[in-house]
């Protein structure tokens, strides 16, 4: 299975979005189209319901007359008090928080946040039943940052407490490939 993922592009809102449900801006879904002109093609749609995400997917799906699935478990980590917020708010009342945040996000939630640990289970099983329901096939995932840091992250072999350190820009479109190690491997 190939599985290429696919970020959101710019939304109308800065700072941590989280489940916060944003609409894109322009230059967001010219980032998305621009990620996907070249790419392709796919026989199965996948896409976080919100609507940064579904919105792109919708369009696209319309495009290639594929049907888009929503799969809620790959909405992005919900951050709690800090979502809507940007680093620079939260530094100004929570810098400790914050860092150690940044430090170990397995170690530390933010405040009424999802637990990091949760998260991945969820979107681990997400693209495990996705993986199942579709061998054989290449699936766009349409998702967050997030989603996209841990699959990556894992991927890459790296520790937990580098999950931060990905870089996963807007607009960004990366793939995955179930490995004959029975495991995802990333393809530059």
């Amino acid at each position: 299975m190939i599985l290429d993922l696919l970020r959101h592009g710019e939304t109308e809102q800065g700072g941590l979005r989280g489940s916060l449900d944003d609409a894109l801006t322009e230059k967001g879904w010219a980032q998305m189209r621009s990620a996907v002109a070249e790419a392709g093609p796919w026989q199965v749609l996948v896409s976080s319901p919100l609507q940064r995400c579904a919105r792109f997917a919708d369009e696209l799906g319309a495009r290639l007359d594929v049907a888009v699935q929503r799969e809620p478990r790959l909405q992005e980590l919900h951050f709690g008090d800090w979502e809507g917020r940007s680093a620079a708010q939260i530094m100004e009342t929570q810098a400790d928080a914050l860092g150690r945040f940044w430090a170990d996000p397995y170690a530390f939630t933010p405040p009424n946040g999802e637990p990091v640990e949760a998260f991945s289970e969820r979107v681990l099983a997400a693209v495990e039943g996705l993986r199942l329901q579709h061998a054989g096939k290449r699936v766009l995932l349409v998702t967050h940052g997030g989603v996209m840091r841990l699959l990556l992250a894992r991927a890459r072999g790296l520790p937990r407490e580098h999950l931060l350190q990905v870089e996963v820009g807007h607009g960004a479109l990366m793939r995955l490939v179930w490995g004959d190690s029975g495991q995802w491997v990333e393809e530059v």
